[in-house]
This record gives structure tokens, sequence and C-alpha cells, in this order.
């Protein structure tokens, strides 16, 4: 009996080493509903947190770039510099949270926003803001994407579908709260539009503790870890030299011009060289085999497109209320709920049929469809247009945003192992706020050109000298104007925001095409990929797309 029990107990020792060696690691495991739900708690106040911070400002940006006696191409810089550090520093977070610990970054991240925040709050002209504002840019960015791949590492991404019905709530109560927030702090005296800034930081501070009591990850140590610091610079240089290119050609140098030629000609290079050098180095800020496959080459090509769209027309919504429609800033954060409460019922709705069917094509493509009908429909707007048609186009917006965006993300991550789900979602991210951020650029130069026309045709028929910065309306403090160029103002900037809407429909018209060909495929219920097996028998399986295929 003895003689049989022990090769019984080799046998069975043998087995269990070759379970350990082939077993996904402990972290891939995911978590139970109530540990997560006790986690996701302390995120979702973080994403909150640095959703508001844009959509606060978004609305009182008006009063604030006129108290500071900026001008409209200082406006859209205000919105550039965040989203354009937030861009570039993107991917290299997402990397970060692949070799390092998740948590830690996400504290770190925490900090950087918390002091930027602040420093926001104490600017005295644009200059400084805008430079605060960049720094805050890479606390949002770190925040956002760090959310994202925490959230990634903690559920599988079938159930992910139902969790970012929480996570597009959350979005569409930052997106509404923000402008009302940010427009009744502007309107209240004692206040001011520095606590615009200065409110986010003790919901910062009390996320802060909720996490570092509630969120547990099993992290994975990695000794042969290496930063791709070259790659990284060449990314953010090339990225920031094409935004700053994009930003100024047309208006302070022409398009072509020796300007050009170094800036765009400058920025080709550096992301030659930012390819060439991800495609040598082991682990790559950007990892090209991700983005070269079908479906996450085809949601990046979406979701840039999407963001475009969304970012570069939405940034100017509070801007055609308050100086097209001469509304407060309390009454234009108001008159943009109809667009928030379209992100909150599609992004619910959308997130649980699919956690249910684990199919999510058809949502996108329908998200991306009602998106471009309804920036078609905003493109028609003018300083008169009835507030109901208003208020449908941006309802429409927001379903389209609310089926379309996370679910462009969820793609993504359900093609990648979890060793990669940082620079995955990180890339994505990426290119999303890249999107964003040259939305905000061309359209915003696209409406300063528009207008400065529009103003300097309705003053001449005045008979105003358009010389003169008080009477000509190159400013948006609107109190120092003669009330006759307040009206041409008004004109001229409900007029032109139309056709930045019709821009940014037929950018999203890029998106619906790319959406159409994605591959229908189910999501998989497992937090990490299957692992390959029987590999020297010539029987080994690939998983592609959380499906199974031998």
């Amino acid at each position: 009996m003895y003689g049989e029990w022990v090769p019984r107990r080799t046998r069975t020792l043998r087995r269990l080493r070759v379970s350990a060696r082939t077993a996904a690691p402990a972290d891939a495991a995911p978590m139970d509903h109530r540990p997560v739900m006790r986690a996701l708690s302390g995120l979702l106040l973080v994403l909150f947190v640095a959703m508001t911070s844009s959509t606060v400002v978004s609305v009182a940006l008006p009063q604030i770039v006129g108290s500071l006696r900026g001008s409209q191409s200082q406006y859209t810089w205000v919105v550039t510099a965040t989203l354009l550090a937030s861009t570039a520093s993107t991917p290299i977070w997402g990397r970060l949270a692949d070799l390092f610990s998740k948590k830690l970054l996400l504290q770190i991240a925490i900090g950087m926003f918390v002091v930027s925040s602040l420093a926001c709050g104490f600017a005295q002209n644009t200059g400084q803001l805008i430079a605060f504002r960049a720094v805050q840019g890479l606390g949002m960015g770190a925040l956002q994407t760090l959310v994202q791949v925490i959230i990634a590492a903690m559920i599988s991404p079938r159930e992910r579908g139902r969790y970012n019905g929480y996570l597009g709530g959350v979005m569409a109560v930052a997106t509404v709260g923000g402008p009302l927030l940010g427009g009744a702090i502007a309107d209240v005296s004692w206040l001011g539009w520095r606590w615009c800034f200065f409110i986010a930081v003790p919901f910062t501070l009390i996320a802060m503790v909720m996490l570092a009591r509630t969120l547990h990850l099993t992290e994975v140590r990695r000794p042969d870890v290496r930063i791709d610091y070259v790659g990284a610079v060449l990314i953010a240089a090339g990225v920031g030299l094409l935004l700053l290119w994009v930003t100024f050609v047309g208006g302070h140098f022409d398009w072509i011009s020796w300007q050009t030629g170094v800036m765009a000609g400058g920025s080709v290079v550096l992301l030659g060289a930012a390819v060439a050098v991800e495609a040598r180095v082991a682990q790559p800020v950007v990892p090209l085999h991700v983005v070269k496959r079908r479906d996450p080459a085809l949601a990046i090509l979406a979701s840039l497109a999407v963001g475009m769209a969304m970012f570069g027309g939405a940034v100017f919504l509070g801007q055609y209320f308050q100086i097209g429609r001469g509304h407060s800033p309390t009454e234009a954060g108001l008159l943009t709920i109809p667009m928030m409460l379209g992100v909150l019922i599609s992004s619910t709705v959308s997130g649980r049929m699919v956690s249910r069917n684990g199919v999510v094509k058809p949502y996108i493509v329908v998200g991306a469809v009602i998106l471009t009908l309804g920036f078609l429909g905003l493109s028609t707007i003018d300083h008169e247009t009835s507030p109901a048609i208003v208020s449908l186009g941006m309802f429409a917006v927001g379903v389209g945003v609310g089926m379309s965006m996370q679910n462009l993300v969820l793609v993504v991550q359900n093609t990648v192992p979890l060793s990669e789900l940082g620079a995955a979602s990180g890339a994505i991210t990426f290119f999303r706020s890249l999107g964003g951020t040259v939305g905000v650029s061309v359209l915003g130069a696209v409406l300063a050109n528009r207008v400065a026309t529009d103003i300097a045709g309705g003053l001449a028929r005045m008979g105003v000298d358009s010389g003169d910065e008080a009477a000509s309306g190159t400013t948006l403090d609107l109190a120092g104007m003669p009330p006759a160029v307040v009206e041409v103002v008004r004109a001229a900037y409900g007029d032109g925001t139309g056709h930045v809407f019709l821009i940014s429909a037929c950018i999203a018209v890029i998106g619906v095409i790319a959406t159409l060909f994605l591959t229908p495929v189910r999501l998989r219920d497992s937090v990490d990929l299957a692992p390959a097996a029987d590999e020297g028998a010539g029987a080994r399986k690939e998983t592609v797309g959380g499906t199974t295929a031998g």
C-alpha cells in the first residue's frame, strides 16, 4: 500500500506543479462584487472630480477669460493646454500602470492634480492659467487612464459592461453637474470663478483616503522592468509640436511658410522616430502589435473621430449659450442638461445590455450614427434658433457618446492580455484625447476666423472702427463693449457655432465607417486571456477577441 501511495503522491505533486505553471496569475482572477463596489466608490469619485474639473470650467470660461482680459485664441488655449498635456502623457501613464503599482501611480496623480488645481485658482493672467492648466492636464490624463486600467484589472470584460454603466452615469452627472456648479460659483459674487478650481481639492483628498482603505490589488513585481524613456519623449514632443502647429497655422503664420515647414515637418520626423523606437524596444510605451490588429486599430480610429467631434464641438456650447444667446453661466449649465441626460441614459442601458449578451458592436455602430445625426442637427443653429431644436440635437449627441465611447475602450481591452492592459487602455485614451485636442484647436481656429470676419463686417456697416479693441469685440469682455457692438458680437458667435458643428458631423462620419468594419465578437468572461495549451503537440489554441479558435 505504501509503495502504491508514493507514486500516486508523486503524480499528484507533478500535476500541481504543472497546474501552478499554467494557471493565470493571482491578480488575473476577477474580484467579488462587494469588494469591487467598495473600491469602485473611490475610483468613481476620482473620475468624477477629474471630469468635473473640465466641465466646471466650461461654462464659466467666458467669464474667466473675460475677467483676465483674454482673447478668443487664449480662450481656446485654456482648453487646448489641458488636452495637450493629457494627450501626450496618456500612453506613458498607461505603460507605467503595466510596470509599477497601479495604486501608487493613482496616488501620485491625485497629488499632482490637487497642487495644479490650487495653482489654477490663484492664476493672475491667462498665461499663468494656461500653464497651470497644462500641469492639471497631466493629472487629469493620469486619473482617467488609471481608473480604467484598475477597473479592467478587477473585472472581466463581459461583466465590465455593467460597471461601464456606472462609469457612464458618473460621466453624465459630472458633465451635467459641472456646468451647473461652475455657473453657480461664477454667479455668486462672494465666491467668484476661482472657486471653480478650488472646489475640486477637498473631494480629491476624500477620494485619496477612500482608495487608501478600499483599493487592494495584488501587484506582480517584474524584475525585468524597462521604461521606454526615449519613446515617451519622442511621442510627447511629436504630438505637442503637431498641436502647436494646428493651433497657430492660419492665424499667426500662413499654411505655406517656413514655420509650417519647421513645425509640421519636425512633428512628422519626431513621430516617425517614435514609431521606429517603439518597434524595436522590448517594452514600448505604445505596443505597436496591439495597435496594428484589426479591431484595436478600428476602435482607435473611431475613438479618434468621436473624440475630435465630441470635444471639439461640445467645448463651444457654453460659449454659444452665453455669448451667442446672452444667458448667464448658470442658465448655460442648465441648457446643457439634454446632452448629459442622453449620455446617462444611453451609457447605462447599453452597458447592461452588453453585459447581458456579451455583444458590443451593434451598440457602437448605432451610437456613432446617432452622434453624427445629432451634430447635423446642431449644424443648423444660429443666434435665433429655437431652444427645443438645440436641445434635441444635444440629446442625440449625448446618446451617441454614451453608446460608443466606453464600449470602444471595451473592444480594445477585450483583445489584450492583462500584462498589456494598461498600454492598450492608454493607447485608445491617447488617440481619443488626441482627436479631442486637434478638434478643439481646429474648430477653435475656424470659429475665431469666422467670428472675426462677421464682427468686422457688422462693425463696418455700423461705421465703428475695428481697430479699437474695446469696441471691436476682439476680446470676450462684453461688459466693456457698447450695447450696439455687443449685439454684433452675439450674432457672430451664435451664427458661427453652427459651422463648427457641421465640421464635427463630417468628422463623426469617419467614426461610423470605422465601426462598421469591427469584428462582431463576444466579450470574454475572464480578466486575462486564456493561456495557450498543448504547444508541443501542435494543438495550440489562439484566443481572439474573447473567442477561442482551435
